[in-house]
């Protein structure tokens, strides 16, 4: 074969290769969500799969009650913490509101009659105010109507990760070894390595990020019963559960009960900002130096760049996955292309 003919052929093969790039590259495009979808249930599977073994361990005498049925117990356990959370969060909540949708009709012309007597709120035209407030209604109501499709295709996404959780957990080895055929030997052999190293930072920084989530949540819980605060149980396991966002979830949170607390006293609102400075201090200086460790290697400054890029890019979800994928993508680029100095 020629030079010419080798290089016409090696042209070839790069405009092919191109081709081919762009397309899977529109193809994951396409899929995104499913893409999304499969990253999220692998990861829960990450952190759940060291749970489901050690339940599947548990041993009383020589028997072994839990083996093959370690992921059905740890779905009981699950199903068992949101039962109570139903009986002791949402009666409250589904009490209230109703009492307010009762009470409005009657209400609403006394809060008209306060806000006359305000300052220049003569030049205010009440009646289209009224009409305005009863049209926004309407339209909330409306919108909820047509967003039940939203939320049902949100219920479906949940009970699919769901599913492919249990399936990773399952049969994760087996997809994780076809992935890696696909590479040359020495190629596997070196990326099984990073992604182990991976696996084991993200894992460890997911399950203390689960362990700070329940100690929050379960403290919370107790500071706001303590402070009679409207809702507690149902604010506390909300702050737990919103603190797997970093920073954010937290601070959410806990803006939510102040407005929350506001509606009964400033007092309680004055004890959940001295609870949220204490736990900040207990979380920095005690909790995660000894619960995480050094696990996640990263800057203060790249965990905030990776929620910012995460919650641009999908989301709640994104946010919620975007530091252990910080670490993923910090350990790839360390192994192939970080150059370091020959000792």
């Amino acid at each position: 074969m020629s030079e010419s003919q080798a290089r016409g052929r090696d042209l070839r093969a790069d405009i092919a290769f191109a081709f081919g790039l762009a397309a899977a590259c529109y193809v994951a495009w396409l899929i995104r969500n499913v893409l999304l979808l499969l990253y999220v249930s692998a990861l829960l599977a990450v952190v759940l799969r060291p749970v489901v073994v050690a339940v599947s361990r548990v041993q009383v005498g020589r028997w072994r009650p839990f083996r093959g049925y370690a992921i059905l117990v740890l779905l009981l356990l699950v199903g068992g913490a949101l039962t109570i959370f139903g009986i002791l969060a949402l009666p409250p909540v589904v009490r209230d509101l109703s009492e307010f949708a009762k009470e409005t009709p009657t209400r609403a012309p006394l809060v008209l009659q306060k806000l006359q007597r305000i300052p220049f709120a003569d030049r205010i035209n009440m009646e289209d105010l009224q009409s305005r407030i009863q049209d926004s209604v309407g339209n909330a109501a409306t919108y909820l109507v047509l967003s039940l499709k939203n939320w049902a295709s949100v219920v479906f996404d949940i009970l699919m990760g769901f599913i492919l959780t249990v399936y990773f957990i399952l049969e994760g080895d087996a997809a994780y070894a076809w992935v890696l055929s696909f590479f040359p030997v020495k190629s596997r052999n070196r990326l099984d390595r990073t992604l182990q190293s991976a696996k084991g930072r993200m894992g460890k920084w997911l399950f203390g990020q689960l362990l700070l989530m329940l100690i929050l949540g379960i403290t919370s819980t107790i500071v706001f019963a303590e402070l009679h605060v409207r809702y507690a149980y149902a604010l506390g396991v909300l702050t737990g559960l919103l603190n797997i966002v970093p920073v954010v979830g937290a601070a959410i949170s806990i803006a939510l009960a102040m407005l929350v607390a506001a509606i009964d006293s400033w007092g309680r609102v004055l004890g959940i900002i001295v609870f949220y400075l204490v736990w900040l201090q207990v979380e920095n200086s005690f909790l995660v130096p000894r619960i995480m460790g050094n696990t996640v290697g990263l800057p203060a400054l790249g965990i905030l760049v990776s929620l910012l890029v995460g919650s641009a890019i999908a989301g709640v979800v994104g946010a919620i996955v975007s530091v252990p994928t910080a670490v993923l993508v910090s350990i790839l680029l360390d192994e192939y292309l970080v150059r370091r100095e020959a000792a």
